[in-house]
């Protein structure tokens, strides 16, 4: 999991039916949600909307696990990318805990919103797969939006360069002298990937 650069920053996959344009506009309603309460709190943006991120890949993984079994084939792989997805974004939110520290509002915040997302993207996942993959593609690419403007801020001196946490040092195996603007590289090539992937699941899937 190395600072590589080699991830396309800009793609965008554009809508082309109803399933992804319902994916979209319900992402773009929860951009607008982040934007109105977190503004450029994006240390603490980054808290709340990472819970949510690590809710699919859970969801995903166990619900391929499920089908997989009830089929009696194989999954073809999707669950342990699926899983992995999920600890990787679970690791991201350990991450932002120890550099935004967030407060008790922002604790129930967490609470709350992961028990409203988690019931909503279970029962969307059990009945269409395809356009809950499409979700989880477009929340990532508007993670990746996210953290560029992060960087930005950043590299504008509006944020404090901090030392990247030793949780993130451990995980991405970054050097002793990391940085935030270091951690957020990673994390940022971590959410094109997932990107991609989902948009990759959801083309794969028929309905």
């Amino acid at each position: 999991m190395g600072a590589t650069t080699d991830v396309n920053l800009d793609l965008h996959y554009e809508p082309k039916d109803f399933s992804d344009r319902f994916a979209y506009a319900f992402v773009k309603m929860l951009r607008l949600f982040a934007d109105l309460v977190f503004r450029k709190q994006y240390g603490h943006r980054a808290v709340v909307l990472e819970t949510v991120a690590a809710v699919p890949g859970m969801v995903g993984g166990l619900l391929q696990h499920l089908k997989s079994l009830r089929h009696i084939r194989d999954d073809q792989g999707w669950i342990k990318i699926l899983l992995d997805e999920a600890e990787n974004e679970r690791m991201h939110l350990m991450t932002f805990v120890e550099i935004a520290k967030p407060s008790t509002f922002e604790r129930f915040l967490i609470m709350s919103v992961q028990i409203i997302f988690y019931n909503c993207f279970f029962f969307l996942y059990l009945l269409a797969p395809k356009t809950a993959h499409r979700v989880v593609g477009y929340f990532e690419e508007e993670a990746v939006i996210s953290y560029t403007h992060y960087l930005a801020e950043i590299d504008q001196g509006r944020h404090e360069n901090l030392p990247a946490p030793r949780i993130a040092i451990d995980y991405w195996q970054l050097p002793e002298t990391a940085t935030l603007r270091d951690v957020i590289l990673v994390v940022r090539e971590d959410e094109a990937g997932h990107r991609d992937v989902n948009h990759d699941f959801a083309n794969t899937l028929i309905v």
